[in-house]
């Protein structure tokens, strides 16, 4: 295959809303191709034309097939925005096509919507799983949708009210360019009942102030259980200690059945409350000074049934002024307060305990070292680099969470 194929975004508007070079580029190619609704957006010619859907082996031998002939293939919209041009050109190489993309009907939505889609969760339900993608709605402040004729909004809308998220104004936009154009703005309960035509984008706008719903799943473990299970706040979100990172904390803890634990900085609570889930015995005290945060732990623990857990409002270190020596600390969150904190905690930790700290910046990565060694207690560091799989067009891809640092000491006996 030597020929040089052009990929060119259409819009729903069809052949008036492209420019004069995509207009000539369809009009001199021999072969389009491309799936029905786009090819009978264009008028009659002589050009042969292969009709390929979703089926990707089929598109690439179509594209194999070419040879040398002049071949146009239609796309929708911006063809390397979810598009087909991507898969095409890591397939067969970038030099042998040309790209010539329309406004996306995902900006021409947002557009509609009047709002910013520049941190905004995209993703297309042709490519990815319904559940995966309620998953990632669930702590997004904006998302946009491109829906299926199987997995329409109302779909899209029932999914999301099953698993609690009922947080989000909603938008479906239909025909978008064209003069049957229409814009349906509700609620999900509203939406749920609707019905729509196949051509449309589905935008979801966080309600001012709403705080991420836990997925009300039954499955419980002991320590590890998925972000999601745990009230968040926003736009606060990301503070919560992600799972992997959970697991290597709580392990490094040492915890036994009867441990006496601190949670300076405990957020929402994700890490006290599976501390309380092995310390039975013990007592979990659990610091934080912010009131939101504060309320959402005592909801969460409410949920994980964890009566060793022990909720403290206050600021460290006078919040943990009367409490009892712990065996084990953890001391999360972000600024310079942090090696302070480690600072103040240390003295107070029983002789043989364990102290896990967990930074994000290398400054206070040092900082807190040096508490530590002049403190006497022997430590060590991990640094952690989590990824978690996303699907795009049938290819597994890689989205990496923001990498962190632990540092783990252990008092000497």
């Amino acid at each position: 295959m030597t020929a040089r194929i052009h990929i060119v975004g259409i819009g729903d508007d069809g052949l008036d809303g492209l420019t004069g070079q995509a207009r000539n580029l369809i009009d001199q190619a021999t072969v389009l191709v491309g799936p029905t609704q786009l090819l009978e957006k264009v008028p009659a010619s002589d050009a042969k034309r292969i009709v390929v859907g979703s089926n990707l082996e089929q598109l690439q031998q179509s594209i194999r097939d070419l040879g040398e002939q002049p071949a146009v293939v239609l796309a929708g919209g911006d063809p390397l925005f979810y598009g087909i041009a991507r898969y095409l050109t890591e397939t067969f190489g970038k030099d042998h096509f040309d790209v010539v993309p329309h406004v996306s009907s995902m900006q021409l939505a947002f557009a509609r919507v009047k709002e910013s889609w520049d941190d905004a969760y995209l993703t297309n339900l042709a490519t990815q799983s319904l559940d995966r993608v309620v998953d990632n709605i669930r702590t997004a402040e904006r998302v946009g949708i491109f829906t299926t004729e199987d997995i329409s909004p109302s779909v899209v809308a029932e999914a999301l009210l099953d698993r609690r998220i009922d947080y989000f104004t909603a938008y479906v936009c239909e025909d978008l360019g064209t003069p049957d154009e229409t814009v349906t703005q509700g609620d999900l309960t509203s939406i749920r009942g609707q019905s729509f035509g196949v051509m449309n984008v589905m935008v979801l706008v966080r309600k001012s102030g709403a705080a991420d719903r836990p997925s009300g799943s039954a499955n419980r473990r002991l320590f590890g259980n998925p972000d999601d299970l745990f009230l968040q706040s926003r736009p606060k979100r990301g503070l919560l200690t992600p799972a992997e990172v959970r697991c290597i904390a709580l392990s490094e803890l040492d915890l036994t059945a009867k441990s006496t634990v601190w949670d300076v900085g405990a957020g929402c609570g994700s890490l006290a409350i599976e501390a309380a889930s092995i310390a039975t015995q013990g007592k979990v005290f659990a610091i934080e000074m912010d009131a939101e945060d504060y309320g959402l732990m005592i909801e969460n623990a409410k949920m994980f049934d964890v009566p060793s857990l022990v909720p403290v409002h206050g600021q460290a270190p006078e919040a943990w002024k009367d409490l009892p020596d712990p065996d084990a600390i953890f001391v999360g969150g972000t600024g310079r307060v942090v090696p302070d904190l480690v600072s103040a905690a240390v003295p107070r930790l029983a002789q043989g305990g364990r102290i896990v700290v967990n930074v994000s910046s290398p400054d206070n990565l040092v900082s807190v070292q040096n508490v530590l060694s002049k403190a006497g207690v022997v430590h060590d560091v991990r640094m952690i680099n989590i990824s978690r799989g996303q699907y795009q067009m049938e290819r597994v891809r890689f989205e990496s969470l923001n990498p962190t640092f632990l540092v783990l000491g252990r008092k000497s006996k």
